[in-house]
């Protein structure tokens, strides 16, 4: 009787616990370099038209802590949508939300290019802020405050170009919703496999302004961190936010 007492007081204690523990965030496998994140079995990578954009997203490396951080040094209450974290700035300003992230890291490659004149965004006016030519790495971060400031989803929408079919994704694509409230998330990586079926990896920052980090797929754990494209005008569910296949952009 003492056993059995001991024993229905315990097991319901081990399964609670366990299901405490099965809300923190998983462990992952840390990668150097966002080119280290496998593909499934029997994919192949895509760099698509603007393969050099392609390159660089790749090469961006990760945090071996896979924590998201604000811009204040406070841990993101959400730490269940990430599966890596980039290892590039966030600032120190609650600057760099959603559309900013994707916006230095088109600029960090145009700079990393020396392609100065072509570093160039509108704000919700139409006012252009143009980079033109080379600075200091302590003026081009300036120079992005300005953006971030003055720029967001709703601007970056109409600069961007419409995709009309979501299989024709290619990396550096983006997916964005402009308003307020509005978001947007980047395509790292792009792969398709031998019967045509393509997947890719979404990368976001959000608000406020935090870490750049790949996007976990809840929707697929098997698939996860990897998207498999859909068919015609469907949803595509991120952690954080719900968006429809025709908010594909290019630059």
């Amino acid at each position: 009787m003492k056993y059995n007492l001991l024993m229905t007081i315990i097991l319901p204690v081990f399964a609670s616990c366990q299901g405490v523990a099965e809300k923190q965030p998983t462990p992952a496998v840390y990668y150097s370099k966002v080119a280290d994140i496998p593909l499934p079995p029997g994919y192949e990578r895509i760099k698509g038209t603007d393969s050099a954009f392609a390159d660089f997203l790749e090469q961006m490396p990760l945090k071996k802590d896979n924590r998201v951080f604000l811009y204040n040094g406070k841990l993101k209450e959400n730490q269940h949508a990430q599966f890596a974290v980039l290892d590039i700035s966030v600032g120190h300003k609650d600057l760099q939300q959603c559309a900013d992230a994707i916006m230095r890291l088109r600029a960090e490659w145009l700079y990393s290019q020396k392609r100065y004149n072509e570093i160039s965004f509108s704000d919700n006016n139409g006012n252009k802020y143009h980079l033109m030519a080379a600075v200091d790495r302590l003026q081009f971060d300036r120079y992005l405050e300005q953006v971030f400031t003055w720029c967001g989803t709703l601007s970056l929408e109409k600069q961007l170009y419409p995709v009309k079919d979501l299989n024709q994704i290619q990396p550096g694509d983006v997916l964005i919703k402009g308003g307020s409230p509005g978001h947007a998330v980047i395509v790292m990586k792009v792969a398709v496999n031998k019967s045509g079926q393509k997947i890719y990896m979404l990368a976001q920052s959000y608000m406020p302004a935090q870490d750049i980090h790949i996007l976990k797929n809840l929707n697929d754990s098997d698939l996860s961190p990897w998207y498999s494209v859909c068919a015609d005008n469907c949803m595509i569910y991120t952690p954080e936010w719900t968006f429809s296949s025709k908010q594909l952009k290019r630059w």
